[in-house]
């Protein structure tokens, strides 16, 4: 390390505590993980698969539900790798420059998984509330622009936050009380050595927009589209489209229920296991249950699924 460095950093590592208990207890936790982490993986492997392979699922619709699940697979993995080896190790350290690279990574694919959300709501806004317009509109160059929108803004966003924090003098503690380097317990650790008001104004300030811009822009498409549902003369139509928009709806709430609770007020002191519960809720559960919510809901896609687990 240099004497910059060391001029703001006397910090080499961090130590992420995860689920502090006995040695027995951990390996089953990795365990109990671990399955899930594969099971995660297989589930929106096999829905990027089907709707490759399948070319009735060649729409719009499935496009940004196929982009949706591999980057489920790219969020769970920002995290949960690291999670199940704490697991089994003893020192459960993770060097500055991994903690730093785990935390813009894993807010990036956040802020990713917020704006995809968000398209995916105009998705179903415009084929139920405009189906004259629709096949003009969402064309697959304009659906091919929204998702390449969706990665490079959601590595953009979280930019400035992250640089921010590593200015911060980290000055001694290292101990994190989670299982990953999430915003806040770092906002709390480098407060502790000197006040940060600044930072953690803008890392709040950006994080509450992105959160409530997009949750309202979803919640306002949705309302509409439920109020044409509800309009449709097809008793069949209005159940395939009320079954489609309940199964991103549940997605939603899902999401950005645990999301508004950890990151509306990075830092603020909220209960570590409270914390720990609604990062793990969103980082590692809602990723783990997309797969079934869109597949139990969706005929088209339960049959694409079939054919993808019966031809292999």
């Amino acid at each position: 390390m240099t004497s910059a460095r060391n001029s703001s950093h006397s910090v080499s590592h961090f130590i992420l505590l995860g689920f502090p208990c006995r040695r027995e207890i951990q390996i089953f936790l990795f365990s109990i993980f671990f399955m899930v982490y594969v099971f995660t993986l297989l589930g929106n492997m096999a829905i990027v698969y089907a709707v490759h392979w399948d070319q009735r699922l060649h729409t719009p619709m499935y496009i940004l539900l196929a982009n949706f699940a591999f980057l489920e697979i790219c969020y769970i993995n920002s995290d949960m790798p690291n999670m199940l080896v704490n697991f089994l190790s003893t020192t459960k350290t993770i060097s500055f420059t991994r903690c730093l690279l785990q935390l813009y990574f894993f807010f990036s694919l956040g802020t990713t998984e917020c704006l995809f959300l968000s398209i995916m709501a105009y998705d179903r806004f415009l084929a139920i509330c405009r189906p004259l317009h629709y096949p003009t509109v969402m064309t697959t160059r304009f659906c091919g622009s929204l998702i390449i929108f969706c990665w490079v803004y959601g590595f953009l966003w979280f930019l400035i936050p992250v640089m921010l924090i590593t200015q911060l003098p980290f000055c001694g503690p290292n101990v994190i009380d989670d299982f990953l380097c999430d915003l806040g317990p770092l906002l709390d650790l480098a407060s502790a050595c000197v006040p940060i008001p600044g930072t953690v104004l803008i890392c709040g300030t950006m994080s509450s927009l992105l959160i409530f811009a997009t949750f309202f822009y979803i919640i306002g498409s949705y309302t509409l589209v439920l109020r044409a549902v509800i309009q449709m003369p097809s008793a069949a139509g209005s159940k395939k489209a009320f079954s489609t928009c309940s199964s991103h709806l549940a997605v939603v709430a899902l999401f950005y229920g645990s999301v508004m609770i950890t990151y509306v007020s990075p830092g603020s002191g909220q209960a570590k296991d409270m914390q720990k519960f609604t990062t793990l809720f969103y980082s590692v559960l809602t990723p783990f249950f997309n797969p079934m919510i869109y597949s139990l809901r969706n005929k088209e896609m339960k049959e694409a699924l079939k054919k993808v687990i019966g031809g292999s």
